[in-house]
């Protein structure tokens, strides 16, 4: 993962990497960026993350103040002799990229200050339609040893969808309820890879320079893939959206022509167990769900027309109508609308506000919305829950 060569002879014949593209999946393809991108058929990935070359310009080696040199990132491979010919490279891959994403699929890009802002450019210009940026908060920067700058603590990250109406997938309840039922936000806090989990070479050296944390990629994945979906990476470096795909039940697909980096990818997925089957189930998207209108409840005399329903604390109290609207003295409408109206926001959700009373107690309507779903044959009976219907 992150920067790469743009050019150089590709991997020799009898490489131990297959170009077959019946067995592309689970596959490392050797070879230049956009070479093998051409290759792949048209919507065949669920995912696309990329992690292109920086571009970061430098003219010189870094030193830290005492002289010893910083161990960054100065390879060839980052080196673009100006703008036009930066932006000419991303626009080739990112187009491609597009071609074989699925219609529902999408895309995440990360990058620095150098390069995010040509990136979200090309991909506005190429047609993608950017869903969120977020921004990777490192908890262990490194610093800025010269001190004429704030310290580079973030990166910035893109996702982005084929088009305005791509149905792409968001994982959105498993994120909440993994972040202690608290929507996850846009401001992400790893810190940078390092410890057992840096790969090194034969002489101790980070065996890439730019090489991702796992957790990232884990979260990226489980927010917008689901099990068996393939995920590609186009600078695929030492294998780190691999081995968190393989570890998490998705198909891969990475794109290398540095033979080194290549062989570190396929030593490291080869040491991954994925998990099971159970341990990768989230909770299902309640927009993903069958859709039931309140009236339905009323039609299926679930709610008698002539009811009441209270918010939770019983401030106040709405008739049911035969058309499945509500009332409160001087306004009518929707669940949704009339739960806005007497709370004075812009937005309610009026299944999870308005409750009917049964037994003495107030029960929540959304019960009856999933017991509705089940008479209606759109779900199956939950057994350990019995719902009762509202008199």
């Amino acid at each position: 993962m992150g920067m790469r060569r743009r050019a150089g002879a590709p991997a020799a014949a009898g490489s131990s990497f297959a170009r077959d593209r019946a067995l592309a999946r689970n596959r490392i393809l050797v070879g230049d960026c956009l070479d093998e991108l051409r290759r792949l058929p048209d919507r065949s990935v669920d995912l696309v993350f990329a992690d292109p070359p920086y571009n970061l310009q430098l003219s010189s080696e870094l030193l830290r103040p005492n002289n010893t040199r910083v161990d960054g990132v100065d390879d060839a491979w980052d080196k673009f002799s100006s703008f036009e010919e930066y932006d000419r490279f991303t626009r080739g891959w990112l187009a491609e990229c597009r071609r074989v994403l699925k219609p529902d699929g999408a895309l995440w890009l990360i990058g620095s200050y150098h390069n995010v802002f040509r990136l979200g450019t090309a991909l506005q210009d190429l047609g993608f339609w950017i869903l969120n940026d977020v921004v990777w908060r490192k908890v262990n920067p490194m610093p800025n040893f010269r001190g004429r700058r704030f310290t580079n603590a973030h990166e910035t990250l893109i996702w982005a969808a084929p088009d305005q109406k791509s149905r792409y997938t968001f994982n959105y309840e498993g994120l909440k309820s993994g972040n202690e039922d608290v929507q996850m936000r846009s401001d992400w806090l790893f810190p940078i890879c390092s410890g057992p989990e840096r790969l090194k070479d034969e002489g101790g050296r980070k065996a890439h320079p730019t090489q991702k944390p796992e957790a990232l990629l884990h979260r990226i994945l489980l927010a917008t893939t689901n099990p068996g979906d393939t995920v590609l990476d186009p600078f695929f470096g030492t294998g780190t959206t691999g081995a968190v795909a393989k570890k998490l039940g998705r198909n891969w697909i990475g794109i290398e022509r540095d033979t080194d980096y290549a062989k570190a990818a396929e030593e490291r997925i080869a040491k991954v167990k994925p998990l099971s089957g159970s341990a990768l189930e989230t909770p299902p998207s309640k927009r993903a769900e069958p859709r039931v209108p309140f009236g339905t409840i009323v039609e299926l005399g679930m709610l008698r027309a002539g009811s009441a329903l209270f918010d939770e604390r019983r401030s106040v109290r709405a008739e049911v109508k035969a058309d499945g609207t509500l009332a409160v003295p001087g306004s009518r409408g929707s669940i949704h609308r009339l739960g806005a109206v007497v709370q004075g926001k812009s937005a309610c959700n009026g299944w999870t506000f308005w409750h009917y009373e049964q037994g003495g107690k107030l029960h929540s309507i959304d019960e009856l919305r999933e017991r509705a779903k089940v008479k209606l044959g759109l779900t199956a009976e939950r057994p350990a829950t019995t719902l009762i219907a509202a008199e």
